[in-house]
């Protein structure tokens, strides 16, 4: 019969986890997670124990939590087991085998505290102090550009739908449909690309919408380093261009923006000239008209630019999942604010294995 492992056992493993590459460590090793602690502290506003009662969690340690779920798309439950069952995801966050892990509804609580205090802005501002002090500075312009993320659909009645865009509750509803009922998403259509019949048969194309019930996240990147440098939430029903002014970044060093067809607007164009930047939007093609060959050739070499983005939002959609769970827009906003987060530090442990900062 063998014994419990001792201490060399548990380091053994994790010396093959090291050895074999383990993302996590690489993650660790890059961002200094104690730079936050002032902000998360400040946000928990912790009570005084002199009554007793069980310590809470390290504030850090549960922020690298939400990190994780926000890595690998996971749900509160889902946290709680992953701690418990890999080795990996209790180094990064800092538990030892010893300690308690902490339960789905302490995730829940303490992601719910960020939410009332507002804090993912004061953690992304934290963060881009950090990287401005590693020579991580935005440069080179900046790329904006929004994306849909899904949320569970819900199910209303018309009456129900008209009361809540106009920014109501529908009458007769119990505290539990309150608190279960999304009533901040919205429906929108994603289209997609024409596609065309082989060639020889008629020229005909399909457009294809696609319902997706949900919020909308929009950024704003430096071309340089690739890294969010503003971002807002919204309804998924809200059209890009108007959060356009609050996505740009007053700190790039250059002054060029990208963007696609979804922002030229007069506003928008105004909003840039105001701020001496140089507009890179891309040309709206006319009403039954071709663009000019002027334009045709801008188009491409601009798009070929603001095509970096979408490298973004691939990360976060495909290899993170990035999918909200909660209900309303100011969870979602936490959800969101964190996978901005999580992808920034995954692209800043990529720089600092790759290249010197500029």
């Amino acid at each position: 019969m063998t014994g419990h492992p001792g201490f060399f056992d548990v380091e053994e493993r994790y010396a093959a986890l090291s050895a074999a590459g383990d993302p996590l460590e690489r993650l660790a090793a890059a961002v200094d997670f104690e730079v936050f602690r002032p902000v998360l502290d400040a946000a928990l506003a912790r009570s005084d124990r002199s009554r007793g009662g069980r310590p809470p969690y390290d504030a850090v340690l549960m922020f690298r939590v939400l990190v994780l779920q926000a890595l690998y798309s996971l749900s509160d439950e889902q946290a709680e087991f992953q701690l418990r069952d890999r080795l990996s995801f209790m180094r990064f966050a800092g538990l030892g085998l010893h300690q308690a892990v902490p339960d789905a509804k302490t995730i829940w609580l303490y992601r719910e505290q960020l939410k009332q205090a507002g804090a993912i802005e004061g953690l992304f501002r934290r963060f881009d102090a950090l990287l401005a002090e590693q020579g991580y500075l935005a440069m080179g312009g900046q790329i904006i550009d929004a994306t849909l993320i899904a949320a569970p659909r819900q199910k209303f009645t018309q009456e129900e739908k008209a009361t809540i865009r106009e920014g109501g509750t529908p009458e007769g509803w119990s505290p539990a449909q309150r608190a279960q009922k999304d009533r901040d998403a919205r429906w929108t259509l994603k289209r997609g690309r024409a596609k065309r019949k082989p060639e020889g048969a008629q020229r005909q194309a399909i457009q294809i919408a696609v319902p997706i019930f949900g919020y909308k996240s929009h950024i704003g990147i430096d071309r340089r380093h690739g890294l969010i440098r503003r971002w807002t939430v919204t309804d998924a029903a809200q059209h890009d261009s108007r959060s356009f002014p609050a996505l740009l970044d007053h700190e790039n060093t250059a002054s060029r923006v990208w963007a696609d067809t979804a922002y030229r607007t007069q506003r928008n164009l105004e909003v840039l000239e105001r701020r001496g930047l140089s507009e890179r939007i891309l040309f709206r093609r006319p009403p039954k008209r071709p663009l000019s060959e002027q334009q045709a050739k801008a188009n491409a070499s601009r798009a070929r630019i603001r095509s970096g983005i979408e490298h973004v939002f691939a990360a976060q959609k495909h290899r993170m999942v990035l999918f909200v769970r909660t209900i309303g827009l100011a969870r979602a906003q936490v959800k969101i604010g964190m996978a901005n987060l999580a992808y920034n530090f995954t692209r800043l442990a990529w720089l600092s294995a790759r290249v010197a900062p500029a």
